[in-house]
């Protein structure tokens, strides 16, 4: 399969790129910034794009057969709020667009479990643990707003056009070791707090990235892609209890699992996240 592969310099997007060439893929990397290690592989061309120009978008997506949009401004800390959401809103309907435009079925769009208004809300607000694809949204900050609206768009886009395959991935603090996450989501400490001790390894985030678009189903899903376990030993139940008293717990919720419920990706997808 050919896939255009957006945000392809950036860390997560060169994991991807490698795992779907050893798959037996061709990646066309698409970023606004060419990597300095271009790899001589034949099987991989560097474009140059804005996710913000149209036309340049839909010009790289041409001869593809699948779209992984991962292009996107991380966070909402180094750049005005307008800016985080206007890049991320544009750019993901963009992709969007263009890849319908040339014929693209199968998409796998980066998403957040911020989707839902969380690390960046000045407090976030749970329904229940562990959290899932039904969670309520709560988003308040750009990042976390841009990231529902790209999930809105492309239900849009499903509801047009029937014969789509589009998954939108949460994922949560990609990392290439566990120990990354574990150093700054500590147990007692305001960061860990804040994102749940949570996150997902980078290998494992373009698993599934790839597997969703060999999936067979039409339509928008979306799926968390987060690590079975959290970043500390202590009992997932009894950080709840210390920290979140009034948020009640659903289901087993035994030892360190992570606060965020995976299994419709286990389901849909046949994706499994390793412990780190």
């Amino acid at each position: 399969m050919k896939i255009a592969l957006t945000g392809g310099s950036g860390k997560l997007g060169k994991t991807i790129a490698r795992a779907a060439i050893a798959r037996g893929h061709q990646v066309v990397s698409i970023d606004r910034v060419l990597p300095n290690d271009e790899t001589s592989d034949e099987n991989v061309r560097f474009v140059k794009a804005d996710m913000c120009d149209y036309e340049q978008l839909k010009n790289s997506f041409k001869g593809c057969e699948a779209l992984l949009h991962m292009a996107a401004i991380p966070a909402p800390f180094n750049d005005p709020d307008h800016v985080v959401h206007n890049n991320n809103v544009t750019g993901n309907y963009n992709a969007l667009r263009a890849a319908v435009a040339q014929g693209i079925k199968r998409i796998c769009l980066a998403s957040s479990v911020n989707a839902i208004g969380f690390a960046f809300s000045r407090k976030a607000r749970f329904d229940y643990f562990p959290i899932d694809e039904n969670h309520a949204n709560y988003c308040e900050d750009p990042y976390s707003l841009s990231k529902w609206i790209s999930e809105q768009q492309a239900d849009s886009f499903a509801r047009r056009h029937e014969d789509l395959t589009i998954a939108s991935m949460r994922f949560h603090f990609v990392a290439e070791q566990k120990s990354e996450a574990a150093q700054i989501f500590r147990e007692e400490n305001k960061a860990g707090r804040r994102q749940l001790w949570a996150y997902t390894l980078s290998d494992a985030a373009a698993e599934a990235c790839l597997l969703s678009i060999e999936a067979d189903y039409r339509g928008h899903e979306v799926f968390y892609i987060v690590a079975p376990d959290t970043t500390v030993d202590v009992p997932s139940r009894e950080l709840a209890a210390r920290f979140f008293p009034e948020v009640p717990v659903k289901g087993r919720f035994e030892g360190n699992c992570s606060f965020f419920n995976s299994g419709k990706a286990e389901r849909i997808l046949g994706w499994r996240h390793n412990k780190g």
